[in-house]
């Protein structure tokens, strides 16, 4: 193991690196950076729920980052079917959203299980579990927010974990208002449509936005529709 989203298997017989795909722990072992609230503990949850156990690889749309890591969704046992009770009880991705100790980190093209991982920070928080139960000092160092852009970095990426603020969509508050400079709310409904409002919409001030972005178009390339209204 390496940290909380990045784990060491043995794979026909070579050490394989793999990143967790659609989750982001707190740092622990970045070079240059401090350790973060609650890196420790999903460190160690990562750790003590994988370490010496045969785990299963789903890989999506890219198989590996520009580092040469894999990049995988890791199941603790092979689902019956893809179904969202099989993921809440065999995905160790979602585990690490559903208890907190991971933020949502979406990179397109990688995108498969999204949808509910929006639905699994969502229900942490609201719930306070892990890290979204800390001071909010401490987790304002946490939240890193959510990233859209660079996780599973293609070649011209500079770096494993991006700058939010060139990608085009940050995370939601959790309130109504989004962050300055990221005016267009995106909402995934209760049929698990994904819909963005415009300043001047009907529903814009009514809505609490999973995720906020910089433009339509931004929305448009995150898989969001424009509201009828």
């Amino acid at each position: 193991m390496v940290d909380g989203d990045t784990i060491h298997v043995a794979l026909n017989g070579r050490d394989e690196t793999v990143r967790l795909i659609g989750v982001d722990t707190p740092e622990t072992v970045h070079p240059e950076k401090p350790v973060e609230p609650y890196g420790p503990e999903a460190s160690a949850f990562t750790k003590s729920r994988l370490n010496g156990k045969t785990v299963y690889l789903e890989f999506d749309v890219q198989e590996r980052d520009k580092y040469g890591r894999l990049l995988a969704y890791v199941w603790l046992d092979r689902p019956d079917e893809i179904t969202d009770a099989e993921i809440r009880k065999k995905m160790f991705n979602a585990f690490l959203l559903l208890e907190g100790y991971a933020q949502l980190l979406t990179v397109p093209p990688n995108v498969k299980y999204a949808d509910h991982f929006v639905r699994y920070q969502r229900e942490a928080r609201e719930a306070s579990k892990g890290l979204w139960g800390l001071e909010p000092d401490a987790q304002t160092r946490t939240d890193r927010q959510t990233k859209i852009g660079a996780q599973q970095t293609p070649a011209q990426s500079n770096s494993p974990k991006p700058n939010t603020q060139s990608s085009g969509a940050v995370q939601g508050t959790g309130g109504y208002d989004c962050p300055a400079g990221y005016p267009i709310k995106g909402n995934i409904n209760s049929k698990g449509e994904k819909i963005y409002h415009v300043p001047g919409g009907q529903f814009y001030d009514k809505t609490k936005p999973e995720m906020c972005f910089k433009t339509p178009g931004d929305a448009e390339k995150a898989g969001f529709r424009a509201s009828k209204r």
